[in-house]
């Protein structure tokens, strides 16, 4: 997994995070700096045990090699 597929997974779980933090009430202006907490645990988490997404992929044009 390259550096922008690495970032694009990040900003992902982010988002997952971010509704989680909408529906339990979060204070606006303290979601996005806990969403990306929480990314980045999932992140360090799927590295140590070498688990996680192995399917998110940059998509390519028909055609173009990966």
């Amino acid at each position: 997994m390259d550096e922008q597929d690495r970032s694009n997974l990040r900003d992902l779980h982010a988002g997952f995070a971010m509704i989680g933090l909408i529906m339990k009430g979060e204070a606006p202006h303290d979601i996005p700096m806990k969403a990306y907490l929480y990314a980045d645990e999932m992140q360090e988490a799927r590295d140590q045990h070498g688990v996680g997404i192995v399917s998110v992929k940059r998509r390519t044009k028909k055609g173009e090699d990966k």
